[in-house]
């Protein structure tokens, strides 16, 4: 069976400024034991440049992150790069960095939803990446409550471990709310250092529940378990995502 784990490069931003080194990247992360890589935070490449590096280090693009903008206003190019990547899942990094009103997030919903119409039946599709101020409540529900129930079912949900828990939620829970639309999930723990500070840690290093979480991933159909550590407190980000890598085949995901 295929490794279902794959590397967020975002872990590794600092390493892929360039086309050579996105290239010499590529390859140590596939020494390193990944099989699939999710394109974000690169330097400026040429599409048909970025296949070829996944072609000949033999890495699956798992997925990407690209910007709002680009899947409004030019989704046929969206869709064409990412068919020449091999890549079927493409997602935002986010919305609402700013005070956004309980009607700002209904009318992101529906604008992304009108957003997904534009790749339906393409072979790719787009989700939502969150971080933890989807977790504000307003009468009752969270953001994100209100974004599952009111983008359409053409709308996946990548959901991260990490700011879920920073949020004050649990992750196998969110896992089991989105179950059928989580194709893609960001693995990364959380830990407490000596200074009673949360720290982004790598997987199975901090404090996260990772039977239960990816028990509610199996459950919920997830095709990749993505590895992402934005911060890796002074630490090699490699050293970090290999140890990551180890750690879950030791739980048990190939």
């Amino acid at each position: 069976m295929p490794s279902q784990i794959g590397c967020q490069l975002y872990t590794l931003r600092d390493f892929t400024k360039t086309p050579a080194e996105i290239a010499k990247t590529f390859a140590r992360v596939k020494r390193i034991g990944y099989d699939a890589v999710q394109c974000s935070a690169l330097g400026k490449i040429e599409p048909d440049e970025l296949a070829k590096i996944l072609k000949n280090e033999g890495l699956t693009c798992c997925a990407t992150h690209i910007g709002l903008d680009a899947m409004r206003d030019t989704p046929e190019k969206v869709i064409e790069n990412h068919k020449l990547w091999g890549c079927q899942y493409t997602a935002i990094g986010g919305f609402g960095w700013k005070d956004v009103t309980k009607q700002g997030w209904l009318d992101f919903a529906k604008d992304y939803s009108a957003i997904a119409t534009k790749f339906k039946g393409s072979g790719v599709t787009i989700g939502y990446h969150n971080h933890s101020h989807e977790l504000v409540k307003y009468d009752g529900e969270t953001a994100l409550d209100l974004l599952i129930k009111n983008c359409s079912k053409d709308v996946w949900f990548e959901i991260d471990c990490y700011w879920i828990t920073h949020g004050g939620g649990d992750p196998a829970a969110w896992v089991d709310k989105v179950a059928g639309r989580i194709p893609c999930v960001h693995f990364k723990d959380m830990g407490i250092n000596a200074e009673k500070q949360q720290q982004m840690r790598e997987v199975g290093e901090g404090n996260l529940n990772w039977p239960h979480i990816i028990e509610s991933c199996r459950n919920a159909n997830t095709e990749w378990y993505i590895v992402e550590q934005d911060d890796c407190n002074g630490l090699d980000p490699f050293e970090c995502v290999e140890r990551s890598l180890k750690n879950l085949k030791a739980l048990g995901v190939n």
